[in-house]
Parts: C-alpha cells; structure tokens; sequence
C-alpha cells in the first residue's frame, strides 16, 4: 500500500479519541472459534492496524476474556522480527477486551503448499525447495528466540507461518502458548484424558499414506488437548508436561510438509493420526516425493526432528537452525544459488 500525504498531516483529531473511537473504516477480515479480526485506520498515527476481539457471543464469559488478554500479553512480550508487534491493549464498553497489532501482507505457509501441491508453476517458481526451507528455517529461528523467553508455542503448523510480500517470514498466534512458571488458564478447566499410546523410537510401522489432499477439511483437537492433530507431538497426545522439543517436533513435521508437499502423519481420522504420529514412521521425504529433489541429508534432520522420544530429538531449536544452515547450503549450492 502506498503512503498517503493524508495520513502525514501533523494535525491530529480534536478532541482527541480514545479506545476503540481512535479507529475507523473497521472491517471484519476472519472469524474463528477464539475470536473475530478487523482492519481498521487508526485515526492518530495515520495507518492500516488489525484489531483482535472476541466473538459478541463470549465478551462477557470471564474465561475467554482472560484468554484473549493473555494471548495479547503473551505476543506483546515477544519482540522479535518473526513475531507481529502488538501496539495497543484496551477495553472496550460495547466490544469488551480488543489487541491493536501490525497489519501484515502477504499469504499464510498453508495457501503456498496447497497452490504447489495443485501444480501452480508461478507458485512453485517463486517457492523453490531452498526456499520453502528457509521459510522453515526462520520459523525455528523465532521459536529459538520465544523458547529463550520461556514460551512454548504449542501449535507450530504452516497456518500459523505467514509469508511476506518482501521475504519476510512471521510465526503467528501465541493464543496456546505455554509460559513457564505461570499459572495456566487450562489448569483451571480439567484436564482432557490422557491418551495411552507406545512412542517407540525405532523398529516403528509405516505409515500407509493417503493421496496427498489439500482441500480436505482440518482435524479438530481431541477433548481439551491444545494443538492441531497432525502436528501435535507424541507428549501433547499423551498430555504430558512438553517443553521446547515438543516446537522441535512440529517444526520437523512442517519441514517435511514443506518440502515433500505432503503429510507425514495425516491418517483418515484423528485417532488414525495420533497413532501414527506415536507409533508409525512416515516414508522419507526424499522418497515420497522424489520429483521434488530432497537431498537424502533433509531425510536425516526431518528424522531427528520428529523422533519419537524427547531424547532423540534435537535437543534445542539451535540444534536444528545448525543442521538446516548446512542443508541450506548443499541444496543452494545444487541450485545455483548465492
């Protein structure tokens, strides 16, 4: 969007508005379960924001007010360039508790693997497997950063990855993430089930996998279990206690999605899913999709990365970088790359 000279004016509205009167021009953007996202002009700094705020139907039930207001806190908290700045917290007498953050361009991970895995020649022009890796790669690089700030994302998934119109790569919706030390919202609700399944390490199943389908609806999570299915870790479907390898897990599974184009784990149903994501090993990104050129290297790190056990994991998301920084260069280096 270009730069309007209006919006450069060094007259500011009098009076000055305060809250939500600050912005005009609100329009809805999307609608989820945990809440509702606006475009809007803020009358006083002079540009486009997003405006986050609950459904009408929750903004008086007193637990996901204090949700939204954590999540806000939680992502304000993480000042990386990977993360979308927070400008503004408040409440609002009709709309209740609403965020302000950066309006972001360009188009969510998901859409660009479902565009390649349709054939789109554009798509795959401008998201080569270099690419695609580094999308990864940077992914990891803000997880380290919120790991060294004690968060736990919890949902790590290509819908999350935002892409940018100039490069730029953005780890979206902190609404799941742990935080050590401090008390839960879910501990106050009780707990989901615990799902008793094996997590062998080796000497696994295969996984029987299915055509590879975009377009096919998302699994829902189980019970009270915080994650989306096909990327959730052996311990957040057992509901055990998860610290920073559990990210490492998801970010293994989004490796491979991003460079075979297809997924590892997705069975017809959820507990399909979970199972092979306990029990079962998904073929080798180089050889489910050897039209795509993955060198034999990536097969070993998306291995390590979504080891059954914490212990074969990398053990820290720098592990990981270290080990993609090196892929980076073999499959560069292939392409013709600088």
């Amino acid at each position: 969007m270009m730069l309007s000279l209006s919006n450069t004016d060094v007259q500011l509205p009098s009076p000055q508005p305060v809250g939500l009167a600050k912005f005009r021009d609100l329009t809805e953007m999307a609608r989820g379960g945990n809440g509702v996202l606006y475009s809007a002009h803020d009358r006083i700094v002079g540009r486009t924001v997003v405006i986050k705020m609950l459904l009408p139907e929750q903004r008086l039930d007193r637990a996901a007010r204090r949700r939204l207001l954590r999540e806000a806190r939680v992502t304000a908290q993480l000042e990386h360039p990977g993360t979308v700045p927070v400008h503004e917290i408040g409440e609002d007498e009709e709309y209740g508790i609403y965020y302000v953050m950066k309006r972001i361009s360009g188009e969510n991970f998901f859409s660009v693997l479902r565009q390649l895995a349709r054939g789109d020649e554009n798509v795959a022009a401008a998201f080569p497997l270099h690419r695609r890796i580094e999308i990864i790669r940077d992914t990891c690089q803000t997880l380290l950063f919120a790991h060294a700030s004690g968060v736990i994302h919890r949902d790590v998934k290509p819908e999350n990855i935002w892409v940018g119109n100039f490069g730029e790569v953005t780890l979206l919706d902190w609404g799941s993430a742990k935080v050590w030390g401090e008390s839960t919202i879910e501990s106050e609700q009780p707990r989901a089930g615990r799902v008793r399944r094996t997590t062998p390490d080796d000497k696994s199943q295969q996984v029987e996998h299915e055509e590879t389908n975009y377009d096919l609806p998302p699994l829902t999570p189980a019970n009270l279990l915080i994650g989306t299915p096909t990327y959730m870790s052996p311990e957040q479907i057992s509901d055990r206690n998860i610290d920073e390898r559990s990210d490492v897990f998801s970010a293994g599974v989004c490796l491979y999605e991003a460079m075979a184009v297809a997924e590892p784990f997705r069975g017809r149903d959820r507990n399909e899913t979970f199972d092979n994501i306990c029990m079962r090993q998904p073929t080798p990104p180089s050889e489910r999709s050897p039209q795509r050129n993955i060198p034999e290297e990536a097969d070993r790190i998306v291995f390590k990365a979504i080891a059954k056990q914490t212990a074969s994991r990398y053990q820290s998301m720098r592990e990981m970088i270290t080990d993609l920084d090196e892929l980076l260069l073999i499959v560069r280096q292939r392409d013709g790359v600088e």
